[in-house]
């Protein structure tokens, strides 16, 4: 069954060319071959700012940038969050990216009795991590602590489930077969709309 797929794509050097656009664009190939709707937005030329007080949190102005992704969020089914690995988390853009728009009232709602409602139900996610370390010493030595953190309090704490994860590991190390194999692993989740 068809289905509506956001890509987003969360490398915050505008000028592209790196492996996660090479991710992503195989992702979105195999998607659009198998029928599927896709929809892409870069964080790295999204207009907005960096959250600075609970005020803002809580009640400031979107931006138009901001708007189109949270209206592209409803319209999606399946999310793929595409980043490398900065200092063991998700690089700052992104982060910033997210608080902008998983805002109170639209990712969550907070109620009179201290209880949140999680306003993205429905929705399923695929988180793509490329780093230079190999992606097994990330997940058991580091505990993938900036995955999970994305997993739980991000994603989770909207309603995205269940949410499958990809870990490319080396992507500095001149291996072209292994990069190779990755691109096919993400035009097949791309058909599969996984």
């Amino acid at each position: 069954m068809p289905k509506n797929i956001l890509i987003v794509q969360g490398h915050p050097d505008p000028a592209g060319g790196h492996f996660c656009n090479a991710l992503e664009s195989a992702y979105a190939n195999g998607a659009r071959h198998a029928g599927h709707d896709v929809s892409i937005i870069h964080a790295s030329t999204s207009d907005f700012s960096i959250l600075r007080t609970q005020e803002e949190f809580d009640t400031g102005k979107l931006t138009a940038d901001i708007k189109t992704a949270q209206d592209s969020i409803q319209w999606a089914d399946h999310l793929v969050i595409i980043y490398p690995l900065w200092l063991g988390t998700m690089p700052a853009l992104l982060k910033g990216f997210f608080e902008q728009v998983l805002r109170p009232n639209f990712g969550f709602l907070i109620k009179e009795d201290g209880r949140w409602e999680k306003r993205l139900k429905g929705r399923t996610a695929r988180v793509v991590i490329t780093m230079g370390m190999p992606a097994f010493v990330y997940r058991w030595y580091f505990g993938a602590h900036s995955l999970r953190s994305l997993e739980r309090n991000i994603l989770g704490f909207c309603g995205i489930a269940p949410i499958r994860t990809s870990l490319i590991g080396m992507v500095d190390a001149p291996a072209p077969k292994g990069r190779l194999r990755w691109l096919a692993r993400m035009e097949k989740f791309g058909s599969r709309g996984d």
